[in-house]
């Protein structure tokens, strides 16, 4: 029997933007639980601010999950921000780089109880200054496939070239305040360079865009998607 699975939404996304989603990857024979957040509960994050509020509720939504189906094990899936959320998750060392968290507990050690981590359209590094602490924590803490243990699985969108007309111009600029360069391909919000890991599988999806939308191909499309299922545990 395919291992229960945990979504983990993108940066200011609600649980429903990724309905679709969970019911594709319930059709293919895993069972799939979205992290149940709105919208409102990035708000305490806004400006590079401590993500525990949003680890916490990762944390309980895995616990739940766990005895629902009665497994030690899950896969999970973060999408954009939610897949570097993921990382700091699955790690050892306290999560204290905030004021903010000095008397929380920020030691999560969940590395044992995820088998796969499927990242899509995640940056893994960012020059953006609101990011660069909790990004810096991931990086020197976590480089790479950190966890033998773990199957990472990094996923990239190729479906936008950013340059500097006025059409690709957002692009352009996400990228390169990503990576530093604007000149590349991405999913339009996430450069393909910076969604990658070092040591994981690593796969890019050809027209996929990072968000959904009306009509286009995304990380969630029963199309994408079947490609990077093949991947969970």
């Amino acid at each position: 029997m395919s291992l229960p699975t945990v979504i983990l939404p993108g940066y200011l996304a609600g649980a429903n933007a990724y309905l679709e989603m969970e019911r594709a990857l319930g059709d293919l024979g895993f069972p799939t639980t979205t992290v149940p957040l709105k919208r409102r509960d990035w708000v305490p994050t806004l400006g590079g601010r401590s993500v525990t509020p949003i680890l916490q509720q990762l944390d309980q939504t895995v616990k739940r999950v766990m005895q629902q189906y009665g497994s030690d094990r899950i896969n999970l899936v973060g999408h954009s921000a939610g897949g570097w959320i993921s990382r700091i998750y699955l790690g050892e060392k306290p999560y204290s780089v905030h004021p903010a968290d000095k008397n929380r507990v920020c030691l999560w050690q969940a590395h044992p109880t995820v088998a796969t981590l499927v990242t899509l359209g995640t940056p893994q590094v960012s020059r953006e200054r609101w990011t660069l602490r909790n990004l810096d924590f991931v990086k020197n803490n976590y480089p790479g496939a950190f966890y033998p243990s773990v199957r990472y699985v990094c996923v990239a969108g190729k479906a936008l070239y950013g340059d500097r007309k006025w059409q690709n111009w957002f692009a352009y600029s996400s990228y390169e305040m990503t990576c530093g360069t604007g000149g590349c391909w991405g999913d339009g919000i996430t450069p393909v360079v910076a969604a990658h890991l070092e040591g994981a599988e690593n796969l890019v999806l050809e027209g996929v865009f990072h968000s959904p939308r009306p009509g286009r191909l995304w990380y969630g499309s029963p199309q994408a998607l079947e490609v990077w299922a093949k991947y969970l545990a």
